[in-house]
C-alpha cells in the first residue's frame, strides 16, 4: 500500500472511500431539462475511471417547486430524477467511486420569477443582494411542507442506490434560518440558536424515517458567516457539535462566510489573485473540536496543499472540485508518479462565473470538461505521422502543437518573442493575474516532453514557412491592440497592453476608455492606480467590464476601490485634442446629443485586439484547402478535407485572436478540436 496520505482509504460509516480525494458538492449546469442526462454523467464518470473517490453531484439540487433553479439545476423533486441518477450512479460505481448528491432548498437565494412563479419563501424579508427578491415570511404550513419535499428527494436519491445525501445550509433556506441576520420569526423555529436550528433536526428527522439510519447524511454548512451580527465562529462550533450530537448526521462539510453578495461568495470559493486555501486551518479546528468526519474545500489547487491537509489531520476528506476540472486525471496521475504533468487549475474561475451568468460551466484551461461527449480528454494517435508547422506561441499556438504531437505528428513552433506566452504572457505580469503563466508553463512542459521542436526569435514569414515543407501550417500570431476608434486624436492615445508592457509611462491624471470590457482594461487601471494616478474608467456600455464575470471581478474591484477610481457607464470618448501640456477628452452618448470634456493627462484605449494575420494571407494561395474551415466537420470531430486548390502544398489554418479577438477559452479550444483531426 502507498505510503502517500492522499492515497489511504478512509472510512466513513458503512463506506470504505478508496482514498483521500473528492469532488464536492458543485452544478456545473448540464442537466436537460433538469435531470442528470449523457453531458452530466460523463462529467462524473471521467473522474470517477481516473481515480476520485467521492464525486459530489449536483451542488444545489432543488426539493421543491418553489425553490427555482436560478442557473441550470437538478430538479429533485421530480420522480424521474431517480433513473438518471441511477444510471449516473451505477456507472461510477464501476469504478469504485461512490456517489453523493447535495440536496437544498434556495429560500431566498432565487426568484420569484422564474419557473412556476411560486413566491420566494424564507425566515423572513430580507432580501439577499445577490438575486433582489423579496421573500415571503414562511409560515407554518410552508415548514411542514419544505421538510416533506427534503424527505421525498432524500427518497428518491436512496431509491437511485446513491452512497449518500448532503445537506447545503449556507446561504440557503437551512442558513436562513440559522443566522440572526435572516430569522425574524416568531415560535418554535425563531429566536434562540436552538429555535433556529430546529427546521434543520426535524428535516433530519424526516429524512432519517424515510432512508433509514445506514445511509450517509452529511451537511455542508458555514462555521462562520464572518459578517457583523452573523453567525459567530462561537456560534459555528456549538452548531458543528450539536450536528455531531443529534446522531443523524454522519459527516460535516464545513466551509465559512457568507454568499449573498458577489464579494462574499468569493470570500467563501476564492479566485485567481486571492490566497489558497484560506479556511483550510478553520475546517482543521472544527475536526479538532468535533473529533467527527471532516470535508472541506476552498481553492484547493494543488497537490501539496491537499496532501497536508490529510497528514496534518486537518481534514478526512479533500475537496479539489475546480482543480478536478482541469484535470480530471488528478488520482491517476499520482499513482502513476506524474505529479509534475497534472494540469494545474489556475483560479480563472471561468467555471463557475459562467454558470452564473446562465452558461454552463466550462474551464479556461481544458476545453474538454464538459464536452467529454464532443470533445474526449484522451487524444487517439493518427494514422500517420505529418509535418505541422504553427507561427506562434500563445496559449492557441501551444496547445496546437501539444495536441498535433499527442497525434504522432512532427511539429515545429515558430515564435517571434523570446519565451512562449503571447497575451497570456503579458497578462501574468500583474501580480493578481499571476497564476495564468501556468497555461503556459504546463503545454510547454507537454510539449517539450512530447519532442515539439521550438524556434524563438523567429519572425517567420511565408518563405520560412514554404523552407519547412509542412503538411498542416497552423497560423497562432494572435492580435495587436486597436486603438483607431476616434473621431479625432487616435495619436494621442495608448492602449491598455502599452500600460501593462510598461511601454507607456503612467500619467497622472488618466482616462481609460473601455469598450471591450475585458480585463485589460481592470489591469491597466491597477497599475495606473498603483502608481499613483487618478483614474476614470468609462464604458458606453450599461455595465463595467461586462466580459469580466462577477467573482473574477471582485479582487479587482477591492483593490482599484481602495484606490478611488472612478467608473462612468453609458458615455462614450469621441475624440482627444491636446490642450497645453494636457489633454481634453470629448465625451459622447448613444442616448442623445449629449457631451462632455475631461481634463487629463493621458488617455488609455481598450478596445480589444485586430488579427496579426498578414503571413496568413501569404499563405493562403499555396494552401490545398486556402484557409477554409469545413465548421460542420469541425463541430462534428472529423477531418478537415476541404480542397479548393489540388496542386497546393499544405493545409492551412488559423486559430485564436488570429481569426477575431475573443478569450483564452476560445483560442485553446480552436486549437483542440482543430487539431485532434489532423
Amino acid at each position: 500500500m502507498s505510503s502517500d496520505p492522499l492515497l489511504q482509504p478512509y472510512q466513513l460509516k458503512h463506506l470504505t472511500l478508496k482514498n483521500r480525494l473528492m469532488i464536492t458538492s458543485h452544478e456545473p449546469a448540464y442537466p436537460e431539462d433538469g435531470m442528470p442526462k449523457d453531458r452530466y454523467r460523463a462529467y462524473h464518470v471521467e473522474r470517477a475511471r481516473e481515480g476520485v473517490a467521492l464525486t459530489m453531484t449536483a451542488g444545489s439540487a432543488s426539493v421543491a417547486r418553489d425553490s427555482p433553479p436560478v442557473f441550470n439545476n437538478i430538479l429533485a423533486w421530480k420522480d424521474e430524477v431517480v433513473g438518471w441518477m441511477k444510471e449516473l450512479t451505477d456507472a461510477c460505481h464501476e469504478h469504485d467511486c461512490a456517489v453523493m448528491i447535495q440536496l437544498t432548498h434556495l429560500g431566498r437565494r432565487t426568484r420569484w420569477d422564474k419557473a412556476d412563479w411560486l413566491p420566494v419563501v424564507s425566515s423572513s424579508h430580507e432580501r439577499e443582494a445577490s438575486h433582489k427578491a423579496f421573500p415571503k415570511k414562511a409560515e407554518d404550513w410552508d415548514i411542514a411542507r419544505i421538510i416533506e419535499d427534503y424527505a421525498d428527494a432524500a427518497e428518491r436519491m436512496k431509491a437511485a442506490g446513491l452512497d449518500g445525501i448532503e445537506l447545503q445550509a449556507y446561504g440557503h433556506l437551512m442558513d436562513q434560518f440559522w443566522s440572526p441576520l435572516t430569522n425574524d420569526l416568531d415560535g418554535p423555529y425563531g429566536g434562540s440558536l436552538e429555535n433556529r436550528l430546529r427546521f434543520t433536526f426535524d428535516t433530519l428527522k424526516a429524512i432519517r424515517a424515510r432512508v433509514g439510519d445506514e445511509f450517509i447524511v452529511g451537511v455542508r454548512y458555514t462555521g462562520d458567516e464572518d459578517l457583523p451580527g452573523g453567525i459567530t465562529r462561537e456560534e459555528g462550533l456549538e452548531i458543528s457539535q450539536r450536528l455531531k450530537d443529534s446522531g443523524m448526521v454522519d459527516f460535516l462539510n464545513v466551509v465559512k462566510g457568507h454568499i449573498d453578495t458577489d464579494a462574499g461568495l468569493t470570500d467563501v470559493i476564492p479566485v485567481q489573485g486571492m490566497r489558497s486555501a484560506p479556511h483550510l486551518d478553520f475546517a482543521g479546528e472544527i475536526r479538532a473540536a468535533t473529533k467527527f468526519p471532516t470535508f472541506h474545500a476552498a481553492k484547493i489547487q494543488d497537490v501539496a496543499t491537499a496532501r497536508h491537509a490529510i497528514a496534518e489531520g486537518k481534514l478526512d476528506m479533500v475537496g479539489m472540485t475546480r482543480a478536478h476540472m482541469a484535470d480530471p486525471h488528478i488520482v491517476a496521475k499520482i499513482m502513476r508518479g506524474e505529479e509534475e504533468r497534472i494540469r494545474p487549475c489556475v483560479g480563472a474561475n471561468y467555471c463557475l462565473d459562467r454558470i452564473y451568468q446562465g452558461g454552463m460551466a466550462l474551464c479556461l484551461h481544458n476545453p474538454s470538461t464538459g464536452r467529454e461527449l464532443e470533445v474526449p480528454h484522451e487524444i487517439a494517435k493518427a494514422d500517420a505521422s505529418r509535418r505541422v508547422v504553427i507561427v506562434g506561441a500563445g496559449p492557441a499556438g501551444l496547445e496546437a502543437a501539444r495536441v498535433a504531437a499527442e497525434r504522432g505528428h512532427e511539429v515545429i513552433v515558430h515564435e517571434a518573442a523570446n519565451d512562449p506566452g503571447g497575451q497570456v504572457r503579458l497578462t501574468a505580469q500583474s501580480k493578481r493575474r499571476h497564476e495564468m503563466i501556468q497555461l503556459i508553463q504546463w503545454r510547454f512542459a507537454e510539449c517539450e516532453r512530447l519532442g515539439v521542436s521550438f524556434r524563438f526569435n523567429s519572425y517567420a514569414d511565408a518563405d520560412t514557412i514554404r523552407a519547412e515543407q509542412p503538411d498542416v501550417v497552423v497560423i497562432a500570431t494572435g492580435g495587436l491592440p486597436h486603438t483607431e476608434v476616434l473621431d479625432a486624436g487616435d495619436d494621442l492615445v495608448v492602449s491598455s497592453w502599452d500600460i501593462l508592457s510598461g511601454d507607456a509611462r503612467p500619467g497622472s491624471n488618466v482616462l481609460i476608455y473601455d469598450d471591450a470590457g475585458d480585463y485589460a482594461a481592470l489591469q491597466a487601471a491597477e497599475t495606473l492606480a498603483a502608481s499613483g494616478a487618478k483614474v476614470e474608467v468609462m464604458t458606453r456600455d450599461r455595465n463595467f467590464s461586462s466580459e469580466v464575470m462577477a467573482m473574477s471581478l471582485t479582487p479587482s474591484l477591492r483593490e482599484l476601490q481602495a484606490r478611488d477610481v472612478t467608473f462612468t457607464v453609458l458615455w462614450k470618448l469621441t475624440g482627444v485634442a491636446k490642450d497645453g501640456n494636457g489633454l481634453v477628452a470629448s465625451v459622447g452618448s448613444d442616448y442623445g446629443a449629449f457631451t462632455r470634456e475631461r481634463q487629463v493627462d493621458q488617455v488609455v484605449v481598450n478596445h480589444g485586439t485586430r488579427p496579426l494575420d498578414d503571413i496568413y494571407f501569404d499563405m493562403r494561395e499555396d494552401a490545398t484547402n486556402q484557409g477554409e474551415v469545413d465548421y460542420e466537420a469541425l463541430i462534428a470531430g472529423q477531418p478537415q478535407t476541404v480542397t479548393r486548390n489540388p496542386c497546393g502544398a499544405f493545409q492551412l489554418f488559423r486559430i485564436g485572436d488570429a481569426v477575431a479577438a475573443r478569450n483564452t477559452h476560445a483560442a485553446i479550444y480552436d486549437a483542440l478540436r482543430l487539431m485532434r483531426t489532423v
